[in-house]
This record gives structure tokens, sequence and C-alpha cells, in this order.
């Protein structure tokens, strides 16, 4: 038997509300790029190509909170973590994880982006806000920005600030991620599957490295058919599965065989958290510390890493008092603390020299 609605509408009948954005255009004019910032995106961008092609010999490390939630604190981490990059600049490229939209297994807090205050409220257009200027007060500390972009009309709020983008373990099977990364203005690399499949995101590198056409915004709102050139610089991350990690000599050479015979170049990057220490940040060193050693034995094909760090290590449930939040510690995944943080990345330097 077929019901019929009342009213006839057929709909959004289960959409509450909508609220209309400023355009990309309108917040990047409101929040502009400055010059320094510009020049630190334009130079990063370089730097990650230049390590990613071979040309510069440098590790790349991507270290910061595993999601910004308070803007004091990733500020104050940025000012710290560009001092450190200054000191170790002629053996590693220190770039900033700058997280705004963690994915969700089934609920919880999807990131500062879409629930800035903390309290469960989408205040949405706040949040892009809040999250491009954070972007901008990195960038102005001379301090390049990584972030992971999930939904694919974000990129045109904040992409021009990003030098390192990433797609997630969970996103790298989604051909709507793998169009928007071909047209992304930075480098992108792509996570394994949350399985481990590495062959996923092969694929996933494949096609953002082609050309596409698909749907999207341009920097007006206006619905538009996207053309993209393909992204060159889409590349590989390893941050292990449910098989366990896959940062050992033995695994990487098996991910990299898989890269050549896909005819993609070989280099890749490296999680230190997540699957690869087992969810647990007392373990991030260990895989810290077996990278820059196999980089050390030839392996330079091993060109960078990704390290979850914090002010204060570990982590903390997000109580119905955000005023209660103990300061610089992350509310997602747990973090090694900024006194490892800065210990591992002198100690690499000197083992790089």
């Amino acid at each position: 038997m077929t019901t019929q609605t009342s009213s006839g509408i057929t709909a959004d009948l289960r959409v509450l509300s909508t609220e209309q954005l400023p355009t990309p255009a309108a917040l990047s004019e409101s929040v502009p790029l400055s010059p320094t910032a510009r020049d630190t995106v334009l130079s990063g961008r370089n730097q990650v190509q230049d390590i990613l092609s071979g040309k510069d010999s440098r590790f790349l490390v991507v270290a910061g909170p595993c999601s910004v939630h308070d803007e004091q604190a990733a500020i104050d981490y940025a000012g710290r973590l560009a001092a450190l990059a200054e000191e170790v600049k002629e053996q590693i490229l220190v770039v900033m994880r700058v997280y705004f939209e963690k994915p969700r297994t089934i609920l919880g807090w999807k990131g500062l982006i879409y629930d800035p205050n903390l309290n469960g409220v989408y205040a949405i257009k706040e949040g892009l806000e809040r999250a491009r200027k954070i972007l901008l007060a990195v960038n102005e500390k001379g301090l390049p920005a990584g972030a992971e972009f999930l939904d694919p009309i974000v990129p045109q709020y904040l992409a021009d600030l990003v030098t390192w983008s990433s797609i997630g373990a969970r996103t790298t099977e989604s051909q709507t991620h793998r169009q928007m990364a071909s047209g992304l203005s930075m480098p992108v690399g792509f996570k394994n599957a949350t399985s481990g499949s590495i062959d996923i995101a092969v694929n996933g590198i494949r096609a953002a490295k082609a050309a596409q056409a698909f749907l999207g915004i341009d920097k007006n709102g206006q619905t538009s058919v996207v053309n993209t050139a393909g992204n060159p610089f889409a590349h590989l991350v390893l941050r292990g599965g449910e098989d366990g990690p896959n940062y050992e000599a033995e695994q990487v050479a098996h991910a990299q065989d898989i890269l050549t015979a896909a005819s993609l170049d070989p280099k890749l990057v490296v999680d230190c958290s997540h699957a690869n220490a087992g969810k647990n940040h007392e373990n991030e060193h260990l895989v810290f510390e077996n990278l820059i050693e196999q980089r050390n034995q030839g392996n330079k094909n091993i060109v960078g890493c990704m390290l979850e760090s914090f002010i204060n290590p570990g982590s903390q449930p997000l109580p119905s008092d955000p005023s209660k939040l103990e300061y610089g510690v992350s509310i997602t995944d747990p973090c090694i603390g900024w006194a490892e943080t800065e210990q591992l990345l002198r100690a690499a330097a000197k083992k790089l020299s």
C-alpha cells in the first residue's frame, strides 16, 4: 500500500531549515590573505613539492593536535612549533597540522568548523570564519599549515591558506574526494584505508593525478562544473589498519612495490599515530624513531611523517561545560606533549645531519 503525504510535497521532507553562508569570496575578503601568509603558503608548497619530487632531501614532519578546538592553545602551539621549525630547518621541514574537520564513525564532535563553541550548536558560519583566522595566524608566524579536507565545499573557503592536505582513511575510496583532490592547489596525501588496504589509496592517487570534471561551487558560491588538470603531487600516507601497523621496513617496502607497480613514485609519508601506534600516543615515538632509522639506512623514499602533538599529552572527554577543559589537551585522539615533540625533532635533526 502506498502512503501519500497530505501536502503533496516530494522534496526536503526531512530538512528542518537551511541557512545561507557567505560566499568563499566574501569570507576571503573579510579575512584576507596577508602578504606574509601568502609568502608562507607559496614557499611551503614549493618546499613540500621539492621533497616529494626528490629535489629537496630534507624530511617532512606534519605535527600538531589531532584537531583544533581552542584558538588560544592552537596559536600558542604554533608559536612554539615555528621556533622549533627554525631550529631544525636544515634537516626537517615542519608543517603544522591544523585540522578543523573530524570524520566520525557514528556520532561525536565533528570539528571546529561545525561546532566552534563545543556545545552541539552547529554554528558553521562562525566556525568557517574562526578556522580561517586561525590558519591566517599560523601562516603569519612563517609556519606552513596542513589540513584534512572532509567536506568538498570547505576548500573554497580555506585552501588558499593550506600548504599540505590529506584525504583521510575513511574517505580515501570516495570518488567525490578523489575528484576534489585533483583540483587542490597543494600536495595531497591519501591515507591507506581503515582496513589497511594500500590498493584503495593507490587508486585514489591515480584518480587524483588525472583531469576530472565534477559538480562544485565557485568563489561566488555558484553551483558549477569544476574542470581540473589533476594533482601531480598526490602521494601515499601509511597509517596502519585493522590488520595492524604498516611502518616497519618490510611493510614500507611492500607499499613502495605497490606504488611502483602502479607506475607511481614510491615516495610516501608515514603517520606515526592511529593504527601505527596502536591508538596509543605513548607509542608514537617508536614509529618516529623507526622511520628516522630507515631513512638513515638508505630508504630516502620515506619522505616524511605525521605526529599528533599538542601542548600537553593525552586527551580528555568533551564536558558539558567547555570552560572546564584542561588547556592544551586534545579532545579527540590523544597526542604527545610539547616536551616530547621538541626532544623527538631535535634528536631526529641530529641523526639526519
